[in-house]
């Protein structure tokens, strides 16, 4: 069985299952097989979809070099947003189908991009990434021409063009061309909508795709055109290397259809060479696909204890169709489309940095109806349960409302929406990496914090409160008993000194805080153990020599008694850059009162 390459980055995001390659037989150009019983097609293809329900949204729009695009429209059905600085929009109550979600996404100088979706319970993630509109080639209305890309894809045209309304259009013609190579491990972000289709039977059916061409026309003064009436045009389409022993001598063609968030079959494509050939009258995106009919399966992972799992990759791999992947939701949940009639193999995997651990194979399957599976994923030393907490305040202290905080773990980037100021993202963790890094942006405000650094302290981190000041270059923030968060971020000085050059004779860090409109104070002394000083302390004992270890409680009332505080030193900069050090646990006062105490530096290193 081929195994999957798992994405690089914003992977919990493919939400909704999508072929990718594998054997696959030749239903022929119609998609019929004489062969099946008699299949019941319903009058409109929207029967399909099921009842309407309402659904929760978050998701990033990026480039093709996986950077966020700010400013997206995002559109699901009559609702509306606009992706923020992390390329990132939230949609709630958004009317979608039991079966069917569309997600569209535009922005001037990219083409059109959209994402569709089975939905599942709980919020749904997804990831577009959107496609540069760049110019391949120019031709003129009343005469014909042909456009080629570097990869040998291509269009020829008659030269008869009509602008949106119908009317004709006279002038030259931008040509924008994009290749979609099945091989390519971001094509299921790239492609619009999903491997979903409706056949010229009007049945449902999911697709394997062999290739893809999006094609769009601009008019001089940037408007959209195409063909006009009766005018056609002949497009080609390589074929990967890889996929021709599997690549029928005629298959059938689908487009795109903007409107409805799904493809239609229409016409076929002849091998050629190493390139499908065909004959299409209109231009979206089109298609070379072989069909399979399909069901839709709802797979809920859970732990040996029956918790929930997330954020983990499901394959399911038929022999004959191919490999379907999703990624587990916030409520453990992932569903898409699966091939009919067929045996297959689910298997679930850890992530790129956990070095493509496999959790789980087993068989299942055959389903002929909608089904919904359960899996318990047994426990692996080489990975770690993490739960990842805490507090998001704007910055004038209230709880945020509507905003999303992003936790950073190697080069997986895992979202929480947040609502009433708190927040809670569950991951694997490999067992060697214990760093991951936290952002938070409020979504009404459009602001956020700076990303800092932090040390999971398994199997649950609590971060205490963060808040979204962005124009706060550093802070100390720490919460006392669950009391409110006190922020300070005045009159910061932190400073490293090396051998020789401080109080003792190690390596030491102090960092002082002084805010005297806030009536608040703040000190830090750390000794440090050998370079690169990065890791995790204990409380500074002072009775004995040549300990390392950290202390605040100049300024806290803080006893020594009982301090089992542990502190993370994560960053240490160089001058300008940041000093982060997260810590948390009790202690008892000078009065013998216990406490609990968690809080965040990010301190600009002053020497």
């Amino acid at each position: 069985m081929k195994r999957i390459k798992l994405l690089s980055q914003f992977s919990i995001l493919l939400l909704s299952l999508a072929l990718i390659t594998a054997c696959q037989k030749d239903d022929g150009p119609s998609g019929s097989n004489n062969n099946d019983p008699q299949e019941n097609i319903p009058d409109t293809f929207s029967e399909y979809f099921g009842n309407e329900i309402s659904r929760d949204f978050i998701g990033n729009v990026i480039d093709t070099n996986h950077n966020p695009i700010e400013g997206v429209t995002i559109s699901i059905g009559s609702e509306t947003a606009t992706t923020d600085s992390n390329g990132v929009f939230i949609i709630n109550g958004a009317n979608v189908n039991e079966r069917f979600g569309y997600v569209k996404a535009e922005k001037v100088g990219y083409i059109h991009a959209s994402r569709s979706v089975v939905p599942s319970n709980g919020t749904n993630k997804v990831t577009i990434m959107m496609l540069e509109e760049t110019v391949v080639g120019t031709v003129n209305s009343g005469s014909s021409g042909t456009v080629t890309a570097n990869d040998g894809s291509s269009v020829n045209f008659d030269g008869n063009f009509i602008k949106e309304d119908g009317t004709s259009y006279s002038g030259s013609v931008d040509v924008i061309i994009h290749h979609l190579d099945p091989t390519d491990e971001d094509m299921n972000m790239q492609m619009p909508g999903m491997l979903y289709a409706e056949n010229e039977e009007g049945a449902e059916r999911m697709l394997q795709t062999l290739g893809m061409l999006a094609v769009e026309l601009r008019g001089s003064g940037g408007e959209d055109l195409n063909l006009a009436e009766g005018s056609t045009s002949e497009i080609q389409i390589p074929v990967d290397d890889s996929l021709l022993g599997i690549a029928p001598a005629t298959i059938p063609l689908w487009y795109f259809d903007e409107v409805t968030g799904y493809w239609k079959e229409e016409g076929f494509a002849t091998l050629q060479g190493n390139m499908y050939v065909g004959t299409v009258t209109h231009f979206s995106f089109w298609n070379c696909d072989i069909p399979a009919e399909a069901i839709t399966l709802c797979v809920n992972a859970t732990d040996e204890n029956n918790n929930p799992l997330n954020n983990l990759l499901v394959t399911i791999t038929s022999g004959t169709f191919g490999t379907t992947s999703g990624y587990i939701n916030d409520n453990g949940e992932v569903c898409g489309y699966v091939p009919s009639n067929e045996s297959l193999i689910l298997e679930v995997f850890g992530y790129d940095i956990c070095g493509d651990i496999s959790l789980l194979n087993q068989n299942i399957g055959p389903y002929n109806e909608d089904s919904t599976l359960t899996i318990v994923v047994p426990d692996n030393a080489d990975l770690i349960q993490e739960t990842v907490t805490g507090n998001f305040n704007t910055c004038s202290g209230d709880a945020v409302t509507e905003g999303y905080v992003q936790v950073t773990y190697g080069n997986q980037v895992f979202f929480d929406e947040v609502s009433n100021g708190t927040f809670e993202i569950n991951l694997l963790r490999c067992s060697e990496d214990v760093t991951f890094s936290v952002k938070g942006s409020d979504y009404i405000n459009l602001q956020s914090t700076d990303t800092i650094n932090y040390t999971f302290t398994t199997p649950s981190t609590n971060i205490g409160t963060i808040s979204a000041c962005n124009t706060i270059t550093e802070f100390i923030e720490y919460t006392i008993d669950d009391g409110e968060s006190v922020l300070i971020f005045d009159n910061i000085s932190a400073n490293y000194y090396g051998v020789g050059q401080g109080q003792v004779d190690g390596p030491s860090l102090d960092i002082f805080a002084s805010s005297p409109n806030q009536n608040n104070c703040f000190y830090l002394w750390a000794v440090l153990n050998t370079p690169d000083y990065l890791g995790t302390y204990d409380s500074l004992d002072w009775g004995v020599a040549n300990d390392t270890g950290m202390f605040i409680g100049e300024c806290l009332s803080m006893s020594d008694n009982n301090n089992t505080i542990t502190y993370n030193l994560t960053a240490l900069g160089n001058v300008g850059d940041y000093i982060d050090i997260n810590f948390n646990g009790s202690y008892e006062d000078f009065n013998g009162d216990p406490h609990t105490i968690t809080g965040v530096i990010h301190a600009l290193r002053d020497q």
